[in-house]
């Protein structure tokens, strides 16, 4: 039997060497042996055959409930606490009670004290992107959606404002996240061009792939602000498309919700560990709500 590289394999369908030797490793490819530290696969060997997710029973509930304007089910705590949680995370001065009341009443009602503008305008919108993410939850990822989420989060805004903000589009100014640099504006097209590519060619995607594609999309920090709400948003999104349970990053798991960002690649547990007990968290409101999952 004749073998190829993993390279010659890459060139010949088009797909990424990474997510080809994904497929070795996991036994998606038939007949690749490993010899060393090297994949050989059988020359006529086709694509893995793509796997069907079958829709979870909580993306129809949320779908469900959202037509339905279902008031105290796990659409409408979703909408307030996956909404409070990630603007708190960046600095967002409301309180949980304040974002329950605009969501609930659409209205502001706030007295004694003063309120920020953004953190109001931001927390509406971020009502707004969830609806999108629930309505379009399985469809494929994009830099176009990214792109619209990221325009709906900061409509509005005194950012909106700035020209050099580029609300909707990727930055124009270099920034950086926790000190760290963070990539260029001149190549953030290319790398979220290659990070899709990547992601998307997977067959079926795990929760280690989408935790990889969330780290990669907050170390390119392509937006000038709200790089952080918006990888969120596309983390449960993902979770919804691939029948995984989804999860909130609250402010108790901040901290080390930061640390595994920063040591991904290097002790993936950390930021695993932090995300499947923010899954157990969720996964006690759908015991609540009586929720397969």
């Amino acid at each position: 039997m004749d073998f190829i590289s993993v390279s010659q394999y890459s060139r010949q369908h088009g797909v990424p060497e990474r997510t080809v030797r994904n497929w070795c490793a996991s036994g998606k490819i038939s007949g690749a042996v490993l010899v060393g530290k090297t994949w050989s696969i059988p020359v006529e060997t086709p694509l893995p055959r793509k796997t069907k997710v079958k829709k979870s029973p909580l993306l129809k509930r949320l779908r469900a409930e959202k037509e339905g304007k279902v008031s105290g089910g796990i659409y409408h705590r979703t909408q307030i606490d996956l909404t409070y949680s990630s603007n708190h995370i960046e600095g967002s001065r409301l309180t949980h009670d304040q974002t329950r009341y605009i969501f609930e009443t659409n209205t502001i009602g706030f007295s004694g004290e003063s309120v920020n503008v953004d953190d109001i305008v931001e927390t509406a919108n971020h009502f707004r992107c969830i609806d999108i993410i629930i309505d379009r939850a399985e469809e494929r990822l994009s830099e176009s959606f990214i792109k619209e989420i990221h325009r709906v989060l900061k409509t509005g805004t005194s950012d909106s404002r700035k020209s050099w903000f580029n609300v909707g589009d990727y930055k124009k100014l270099p920034n950086e996240v926790g000190g760290y640099q963070t990539c260029s504006p001149e190549e953030v097209h290319s790398r979220m061009k290659e990070l899709l590519s990547a992601y998307n060619a997977k067959s079926s995607k795990t929760l280690e792939d989408i935790l990889d594609l969330h780290q990669k999309f907050e170390i390119i920090h392509p937006f000038q602000d709200g790089n952080g709400r918006v990888g969120r948003l596309i983390l449960f999104k993902e979770c919804l498309s691939n029948g995984i349970v989804p999860f909130i990053i609250t402010e108790e798991l901040k901290m080390f919700y930061y640390r595994g960002l920063r040591e991904w690649g290097h002790i993936n547990g950390y930021l695993m560990d932090t995300c499947l007990t923010a899954q157990d968290n969720y996964k006690a409101l759908l015991d609540y709500f009586k929720i397969r999952y």
